[in-house]
């Protein structure tokens, strides 16, 4: 293991000592600073979601791995990793698995957080309530107006619902 202490002294006597230049000076600073950077993710996570009716969520990339899980239809994830036909997911918990491509598309859904969530006519709290949905219920996104989401169910049931009550 390497202490810290060590590098900057080095770094500080290569730095001030009297053979650096100013272009060594600054390719050092630039290093150092390149250095000291976190890894940051290029882009969002993408999302997918279950296509199919119900889904097995597996340990490991392969088909005979233990199934760690089902899903139903519209279950969203997020793709962590890819690995030849296998998708390493994540879901709105935070529970990894692996799923296989087929089972998968880009499909825009979201999974209700709370107990209870009104599904309404239209995109506002005074829409008249025409369904409610439990904790972990799937719905297709159609369209987004705002904070509104216009959803609809697997059994064909379509309504609006807040962002803030989904993932």
């Amino acid at each position: 293991m390497h202490k810290p202490e060590k590098w900057v002294g080095i770094a500080m006597k290569l730095f001030f000592g009297p053979r650096c230049s100013f272009f060594f000076r600054l390719s050092l600073l630039l290093i150092l600073a390149l250095l000291s950077l976190k890894a940051v993710p290029v882009s969002a996570a993408e999302r997918m979601a279950v296509k199919v009716s119900l889904a097995n969520v597996r340990t490991q990339a392969d088909i005979n791995s233990e199934i760690a899980w089902q899903v139903t239809k519209f279950h969203p994830f997020e793709v962590l990793e890819k690995k030849g036909d296998w998708y390493l997911c994540r879901d709105f918990e935070g529970d990894r698995g692996w799923l296989y491509k087929d089972l998968l598309d880009k499909t825009v859904t979201v999974i209700s957080l709370k107990e209870n969530c009104n599904v309404r006519s239209g995109p506002s709290i005074n829409s008249q309530v025409i369904f409610i949905v439990d904790r972990e219920v799937c719905l297709k996104v159609i369209k987004r107006q705002g904070r509104w989401l216009q959803v609809v169910h697997e059994d064909g049931d379509q309504g609006w619902i807040h962002a803030s009550l989904v993932w």
